[in-house]
């Protein structure tokens, strides 16, 4: 099994022999443990001890150094202090070991001078052709029987299931392992991949897209370093080879937005495109760990519903309510059952209860009742999946309410999910549901969530490929001799006439407009130009020019616009004194038309992002916005459009005048070009970008460029 590059990752998973570099026989210590686990744990292969100083550990010889060992060696795990790692790492290099493990910390997590001892065992690694797990981790564990391998110092080896767990955090793995065991949970592959200096959760991705001991991928991540390299991993796993990837990405705040200088800049925090990446990758984000495992186990015990409609069936109607009220806001639907299965409900069950969905069995309904209505329901072609509420009354048989829920589950297409509310009552049925697999939640809520996760995985393998489109009438070459010109003298802000050189060498359609020196010539453009115009200062060191009365609107005639050019400039004079005023801007005045914003950033771990919103003053108020990692298709531009509440302004809602949406559309598709063009562009802003009636098209009415 390979990455796209290429490269097996079989030698960390699979090995049939393991030197673990640096183990000593002080029990409790990580060496130790390391050396152990694998022993203990059975490794379908052999593990020799490589310490200098000892002749056996736990039995078994020892080795001072790894070149000594006279057999060949497919992993090892360094688990030496991290100053003289590099040295071990050259021995396996001389070895012919291609997959070592680093345990060690004390790398670039501490510090430049661990930056350098990192830097040294990456250049080892490429000289050797090695591959790297870490450093600065727990190892791997592969349950897989063929391989049986614990190379990690857990404190126990998990079953053996379907969802693979990679961390970036070791600590946080210890206590999964814990987590997952308590809930009869296994494992396929677990990894802690640490400081990721080789081998990193792209990487893995790729092998696990593969492994078909694997059917659920789960990411706790600190950091993207290569977002697009982790969308395209995570693409390929979930809509080449159908398995769904949920991630937990920690540092949702961005204390740098406050200082961003466009709209853009300061609505695009790290965390807003790491969602807009996740989401277009197909990644389903959690919050909570118990939130990603809550989803994991109904994608990885259960069928993938073929629809949307949830049956609820309770014996308290509270919880079903409240099961009911979580639907609402989700992509998940209350099904309506077909007159057949409401006949079999008004016959087998009681009166007192409630026959529709969520079905009420009442408080007294014993295994009988319930079997009644789960099978009723899965029976129900208007029904793609169960969920099944239990509350503990004196009469009520728990043990065999959830043997029967696992008999009907072991022979049936759609997914069942359960809920056995409480905690002492209901543990001995709780655990027969989780040891055959049923997920099972404390809260009715969480059960419904989990569903709707499963809806959303199902849409996003059937997603189509939405490849970007290239325009072949932009000239690439003017908006790069713009760029290269205010590169050379140093601007990191373009005039607005240079950013609308650029937006028009990308055919977006910019109102036409002049520069004007003094009034006369304001006057005189206002006239060629064409009544009404709009008249704004023109300087690099005012930004928002509205803020300052640098902007004044319909203007109707030459004195008109004479007089607005000298008010324009009064007022830039007096709000910034020392700013450099290269004029005003005359622009065509575009009426009855509505207002968006059209954005792009640089992000430091997704390159090039796309904004868009409702437009106009009030973007950082109402943050009725969009976003999308650059480059974009036709799916995500219309998307974009439909996510955000405007958009019912812009579609003819009560009566209003449609707008010209497709002409945003493409105005979305032109900016992802550019934005994936040039990477020197930081930030961008068209604001207004001004839309007109159905046909009619739109228009720039202001541009921001930072760089």
């Amino acid at each position: 099994m390979t990455n796209a590059a290429g490269n097996s990752l079989d030698g960390f998973f699979y090995p049939k022999s393991v030197a673990v570099i640096g183990t000593t026989d002080v029990e409790g210590s990580v060496p130790f443990d390391i050396f152990y686990n694998i022993l203990k744990d059975r490794l379908n292969g052999i593990v020799y001890p490589v310490s200098p100083g000892k002749k056996h550990i736990a039995g078994v010889k020892t080795y001072k150094y790894v070149v000594d060992i006279e057999e060949p060696v497919d992993l090892a795990i360094l688990v030496f202090p991290s100053a003289v790692c590099h040295m071990a790492l050259e021995q396996c290099g001389k070895k012919g070991i291609k997959s070592v493990i680093i345990i060690s910390a004390g790398f670039r997590e501490v510090g430049q001078a661990g930056i350098e001892r990192e830097a040294k065992i990456k250049a080892i690694a490429q000289k050797y052709g090695i591959r790297i797990i870490g450093p600065n981790c727990l190892g791997l564990i592969n349950t897989d029987p063929e391989s049986h391998l614990n190379a990690s110092f857990a404190r126990k080896m998990p079953a053996e299931g379907n969802i693979a767990f990679l961390s970036q955090s070791g600590a946080l793995c210890t206590a999964v392992l814990d987590y997952a065991q308590g809930k009869h949970i296994g494992f396929s592959k677990f990894v802690s991949f640490g400081n990721k200096t080789d081998v990193s959760e792209i990487d893995l991705i790729y092998y696990l897209k593969d492994d078909p001991k694997t059917k659920v991928i789960l990411l706790y991540l600190e950091e993207v370093t290569d977002g697009p390299g982790l969308m395209k991993a995570a693409e390929a796993a979930v809509r080449e080879a159908g398995k769904p990837v949920l991630a937990i990405k920690s540092g949702r705040t961005s204390a740098g937005a406050a200082a961003a200088a466009s709209h853009t800049g300061s609505l695009a925090g790290s965390d807003e495109i790491c969602d807009a990446g996740f989401e277009q990758a197909g990644i389903i984000r959690c919050n909570t760990i118990e939130e990603m495992f809550n989803r994991a186990i109904a994608l990885a015990y259960q069928p993938v519903p073929k629809n949307d409609r949830l049956a609820i069936i309770t014996n308290a109607g509270g919880p079903g309510v409240l099961a009911a009220d979580a639907t609402v806001g989700s992509n998940v639907e209350l099904a309506r059952f077909t007159e057949k299965t409401q006949e079999l409900f008004w016959k087998k069950l009681p009166r007192a209860g409630n026959q529709s969905n969520p079905v009420d069995v009442i408080g007294d309904a014993r295994a009988d009742r319930y079997e009644i209505a789960i099978e009723g329901a899965l029976a129900d072609d208007n029904v793609d999946g169960v969920a099944v509420i239990l509350t503990p009354q004196s009469m009520t048989d728990i043990d065999d309410i959830a043997l029967n829920i696992c008999k009907v589950g072991e022979h049936n297409e759609k997914p069942i999910y359960t809920s056995f509310m409480g905690e002492m009552d209901v543990a001995s049925g709780i655990d027969i549901l989780e040891r055959h697999k049923i997920p099972h939640y404390i809260l009715p809520e969480d059960m419904v969530d989990s569903f709707a996760a499963c809806c959303t995985f199902r849409k996003e393998m059937a997603h189509k490929l939405d490849a970007p489109v290239v325009f072949k009438d932009v000239d690439k070459a003017a908006a790069e001799k713009v760029l290269d010109e205010a590169a050379k003298a140093g601007r990191h802000h373009l005039p607005e006439a240079d950013a609308e050189k650029i937006l028009e060498a990308y055919r977006l359609p910019v109102i036409p407009r002049a520069v004007a020196k003094s009034a006369e010539e304001a006057a005189k453009a206002a006239a060629k130009i064409g009544f009404p115009v709009v008249l704004k200062v023109e300087s690099d060191d005012i930004v928002h020019k509205s803020d300052i009365g640098g902007v004044v609107l319909n203007v109707a005639d030459e004195k008109a616009a004479s007089a607005a050019y000298e008010t324009i400039m009064k007022n830039a004079k007096k709000a910034k004194p020392d700013a450099k005023v290269d004029g005003v801007l005359v622009a065509k005045m575009i009426t009855g038309a509505d207002e968006v914003i059209l954005g792009l950033k640089q992000d430091t771990s997704f390159g090039p992002t796309i904004m868009f919103g409702l437009g106009g003053t009030f973007v950082e108020i109402f943050k009725d916005v969009s976003f999308r990692v650059a480059p974009i298709g036709s799916i995500s531009a219309k998307e974009m459009v439909r996510e955000v509440r405007a958009y019912k302004l812009l579609s003819g809602a009560r009566g209003r005048t449609r707008r010209d949406v497709a002409a945003i559309e493409e105005c979305l598709q032109r900016l992802s070009q550019l934005a994936t063009d040039f990477p020197q562009i930081k930030e961008l802003d068209i604001n207004p970008l001004m839309v007109q009636d159905e046909g009619k098209g739109c228009h720039v009415a202001d541009a921001r460029i930072m760089i």
